[in-house]
């Protein structure tokens, strides 16, 4: 019938909403698709940030900072600029770590990036290539060095401004070598960074807080300094430090009173090597201690057989003071040997009292109590004030040999001497002379005060076999058997 009315075709409709449903299926997995690449992205781009840079501090990291240096090496050249490569590596960053806070540290860290950022020329490279070291990549003109002069001399400025962390306010330094590769020169990057390296190394040997320009001449210490500290790693082991004694005598009555301990080394391929050289690369590298324990443990063994009148004095690091068991570790080793405590003199230097007042007195406190007597080591330098002497319950206070050792040309020293002298009657503190090296400086001592003295006037330091040999002499020599001699190393001693 014409009239009648037909409905929809249901295969039609079917496939009409099967396509609607597809598209809207395939819109839906687009964009999820879409997101899932975009999280991809994001992460792989992350996970590339992370590869390339220092995750404390944002900067590049030491993996990155050659290829980069080498792009701005080929940018520079082309331009006809030079590159400058500046090694900066915060000074005793360790004790100021130690002494504060790790969490300290890291705000340290992130400052001294942020500083050395803000004051970087657009285009330069600044990287962290290690716990505490930075280096920053600059180009400049090669007939204007002057401008890396003003740069590096900023940003040490800007680094040294303090840094508040809590109620208190932290101050470091840093120390700065730079290194330059002009257009032509055939260095790459890490030509450069080792350059820059070893002026740093030379800046901080020269006192911190300052910059140098590599030299090649800076190669071979750098090479000598490697060494030492190889030597050093080795010679712990293989007993190579051995203690020596020097005299400690009554100016009045020239009679023996002690010995100070001191250190020798002598290397297999450096031969003997000062412990002005040594002590200070043992206390960098983190081996002071063990070498001063091991040598302490082998000096009371030797004294223990001397005459029972006799001390015996010995140098402490102040690696050790900021060990707070090193009072327990001192007391065991005087259990072991069976040394009397009166018998022992710990030596602590002025400077030890600039790092941590509160625990230079309990760790003070703690030796006494032992029984250990404790002297104020080089005094004289400059570092100690009268209220921490009084403060400070030391025993004996040693008169710093430069003052002993001009006192016949210089009125001064001999000014210095009396007041020294002075201040030890007013505090109940006898006093040690250091450096009394001949006749007429033991004179002139004798006229300015009463006291004990060492130098060169009385011996030069001995082993421990001649020293037992020289108090035999003098029946200051206790009778019986040999006793064992323990494993050697060394002490904290700066002396020749």
């Amino acid at each position: 019938m014409s009239g009648q009315w037909i409905g929809p075709d249901n295969l039609l409709i079917s496939a009409m909403l099967l396509n609607i449903a597809l598209v809207i299926f395939g819109w839906r997995r687009y964009r999820e698709l879409t997101g899932e690449v975009a999280d991809r992205r994001r992460a792989e781009k992350q996970a590339r940030l992370l590869s390339e840079t220092d995750a404390l501090t944002g900067c590049l990291n030491r993996r990155t900072l050659a290829a980069a240096t080498d792009q701005l090496i080929a940018a520079a050249a082309a331009r006809g600029e030079a590159v400058a490569v500046v090694m900066l590596d915060l000074d005793k960053f360790k004790q100021v770590n130690d002494g504060n806070s790790h969490a300290a540290g890291d705000a340290i860290l992130c400052e001294a990036a942020d500083r050395l950022g803000h004051n970087l020329p657009d285009g330069a490279l600044l990287a962290r290539i290690g716990g505490d070291e930075f280096a920053c990549v600059l180009a400049f003109p090669a007939a204007r060095p002057e401008q890396v002069d003003t740069l590096v001399e900023g940003l040490i400025a800007a680094v040294a401004m303090p840094v508040r962390f809590g109620e208190s306010e932290i101050e470091t330094t840093i120390s700065a070598g730079i290194a330059r590769r002009d257009p032509g020169s055939s260095d790459d990057a890490q030509a450069v960074l080792h350059n820059a390296d070893v002026a740093m190394y030379h800046a901080k040997k020269r006192g911190r807080n300052r910059h140098c320009w590599f030299d090649p001449a800076m190669e071979s210490e750098l090479k000598f300094r490697r060494e030492l500290e190889s030597g050093i790693r080795k010679g712990v082991g293989r007993g190579e430090f051995i203690p020596f004694y020097q005299k400690l005598v009554d100016l009045e009555s020239a009679e023996l009173t002690g010995f100070e301990m001191l250190a020798r080394w002598t290397s297999p391929t450096l031969g003997p090597i000062s412990p002005e050289l040594f002590v200070p690369v043992a206390e960098e590298i983190g081996f002071i201690a063990q070498i001063s324990e091991q040598l302490i443990r082998q000096a009371l063994i030797d004294a223990r057989n001397w005459d029972p009148k006799l001390t015996l004095s010995v140098n402490i690091s102040p690696v050790q003071l900021r060990d707070p068991w090193f009072a327990q570790k001192l007391l065991k080793l005087l259990v072991e040997a069976n040394f009397p405590p009166n018998r022992l003199e710990i030596e602590i230097t002025e400077s030890c009292l600039l790092e941590n007042i509160g625990l230079v007195r309990s760790m003070i406190t703690s030796l006494q109590n032992q029984g250990i007597k404790v002297s104020l080591d080089d005094f004289g330098t400059g570092y100690s004030s009268l209220s921490q002497l009084r403060s400070l319950p030391f025993d004996r206070i040693k008169i710093d040999r430069s003052f002993v050792a001009t006192v016949l040309d210089s009125p001064e020293s001999a000014t210095i001497i009396q007041s020294i002298i002075a201040l030890g009657n007013g505090l109940g503190l006898p006093i040690t002379a250091e450096g009394i090296e001949n006749e007429e400086v033991l004179a002139r001592m004798r006229e300015l005060g009463s006291f004990k003295g060492q130098g060169f006037f009385y011996g030069y330091p001995e082993s421990a076999e001649d020293t037992k040999t020289e108090l035999a002499q003098l029946n200051l020599l206790l009778e019986g058997p040999a006793q064992t001699t323990a494993e050697p190393a060394a002490p904290h001693a700066r002396r020749a």
